[in-house]
């Protein structure tokens, strides 16, 4: 019992440590990024998002907060992830190669000017970094969630949150608090206080 509460008591620890360097390193970059998808959701364009595994969960997490509400009642936002769709994801796996996963459904759903979000905290995950490029090739803007280094990630976006962290539960806990920083700040700039 007493062992656990050490670990627990020390991955909590851990975590504060990451979110107070992420405040004192991060932040302008934070700012830049909720700018950027604002200024895209406010002229009509949408916000796509994908990463695997945890990254895909926040993907889902974020466009629902987008989508529905996050503190305000308010009109829809169009916010897509492309983690969702089974058969998409399946068949450009089975037919193609699963690297492709996420720049086919870029080409077929991005627009100019809307954001395309990858989530990778490595920043080497190929299918993500496949869907950055397609993004960038539609004339999108494109984003970065990542770790410490950014990874190959860092080098291909526009703007990249590189969280002061290697530890991958770091990263996402992070990763989670910034969007929900971000979705805070559009609501009050779209829709008023």
């Amino acid at each position: 019992m007493e062992k656990n509460q050490e670990m627990i008591s020390h991955t909590i620890q851990e975590s504060m440590e990451v979110q107070a360097q992420l405040l004192d390193q991060c932040l302008p970059t934070i700012v830049q990024i909720a700018a950027v998808l604002v200024r895209a959701l406010r002229a009509g364009h949408k916000i796509v998002l994908f990463g695997n595994g945890g990254s895909a969960a926040d993907a889902q997490h974020v466009a629902a907060e987008l989508v529905n509400r996050f503190l305000m009642e308010r009109a829809a936002l169009p916010a897509i992830a492309l983690t969702t769709n089974t058969s998409i994801l399946t068949s450009v796996s089975n037919d193609s190669s699963f690297d492709q996963v996420f720049a086919r459904q870029v080409e077929a759903l991005v627009q100019e000017e809307d954001v395309a979000v990858g989530i990778s905290t490595s920043g080497n995950s190929p299918d993500v970094l496949n869907g950055i490029r397609a993004a960038r090739e539609k004339g999108a803007i494109t984003v970065g969630f990542t770790g410490r280094s950014g990874g190959k990630l860092k080098g291909v976006v526009d703007l990249c949150l590189c969280v002061p962290s290697e530890d991958t539960p770091r990263i996402q806990e992070a990763h989670i608090t910034v969007w929900h920083a971000i979705c805070e700040v559009i609501e009050r700039e779209l829709f008023g206080a």
